[in-house]
This record gives structure tokens, sequence and C-alpha cells, in this order.
């Protein structure tokens, strides 16, 4: 397999990494795109890492967490060689705080998906949509405060346009804190 740096970082991933969408299904949208268990996801899980594939994607919102809690159970034993990728920002639950990119959403959403996930850090954690309604400065200020903590290693954004990751990443710089290493946009053969 090769390896190359995530972002501009020392972290070595493979030119290929697992996705775990299909991981639980069990709501009807994520249902459509598979229902993967965790007897059938160790398995997946396994013969990735005999290939040298280590790097896992899921989301909190991918079958409303049961996808981190697959994947967790399917890594036991085998956390020490896997890379980790988590996002949060969408809706969670009933309430007003349990979506966006406050401070009290994202403490509240790591926490749950260390839980679920079943590991002390996560190795990079990324905001999975822009938040317009929260002031950049408190959403980068508390990624930070995740870096630094050991909670989270590296940090990384999905779905934004490019002018609000330019704007995070200025922002990053003038207040010095941690920046997005990595941009995941939607790139995929069946779009």
């Amino acid at each position: 397999m090769e390896y190359r740096n995530l972002g501009n970082s020392g972290l070595k991933v493979p030119v290929l990494s697992y996705g775990t969408a299909t991981f639980g299904g069990t709501n009807e949208f994520f249902g459509k795109w598979g229902q993967t268990d965790v007897n059938e996801a160790s398995r997946l899980i396994d013969i990735c890492l005999e290939r040298g594939v280590n790097f896992f994607d899921t989301a909190n919102v991918y079958s409303q967490g049961d996808s981190e809690a697959i994947l967790g159970k399917a890594l036991k034993g085998k956390r020490n060689e896997s890379i980790i990728a988590t996002k949060s920002t969408f809706q969670m639950g009933e309430g007003p705080n349990d979506k966006g990119s406050s401070r009290f959403h994202i403490i509240k959403a790591c926490e749950d998906s260390l839980k679920r996930l079943e590991t002390d850090y996560i190795d990079l954690y990324l905001m999975h949509g822009f938040d317009a309604k929260t002031p950049i400065e408190e959403t980068l200020s508390t990624l930070d405060q995740l870096v630094k903590s050991g909670k989270v290693r590296y940090i990384g954004c999905s779905n934004f346009a490019a002018w609000q990751l330019m704007k995070s990443l200025s922002i990053s710089e003038r207040l010095n804190l941690e920046k997005y290493i990595v941009y995941q946009g939607y790139y995929s053969l069946v779009g």
C-alpha cells in the first residue's frame, strides 16, 4: 500500500480509505445504503488491515451514531493499527443545540463519538458542514482545545465552500489556532 502525508501534516495515511456509512443502516436514509452489522464490519476491517488500508472514515450522523459504535467494536484490539476519522455538525437530536458548530455541540458530539468508538482519542475530527450561525472563532477555538487536550489529533472540514475554508484558515493563522489540515469534498464515481 502506498502512504502519503495527510494534508500539511506528518501523519501518513494510505492512498485508499474505508468509508463506514454502510455500518448500521438503522434509519430510513442510511438503511438504503447498507446494513453492515458488527460481524460483517469486523471481517471487512480485517481485510482492509491485511492489505494496508488502516484509515477508516465515519461520522456521528451515520445511522445516528450506530456506524461509529459498530466501527468501535470492529476495531477492538486493533485500535493502535488504525486511523479513525469522524465528523460532527449535523442534527443528532431534537434539541436546539443538537446540531451545528458551537462549543456546546462540538464538545458534546466529540465526547459522544469517543464513547461510541470506544477510544480515548480521534485521529482526525472534521466539521461535517459549515455552520453560518456560529462564529468561526468559537468553532476553531473549541477544536484547538480538543487537540490540546489530546482527545483529537488533527482537524479538518467537509462540505465547505472554498471561501468558508479560506476564511477559517485565515482566522486560525491570525489567532494561532489549530488549522484544518484536510478538506473532504464530495468526490464519487457514483456522482
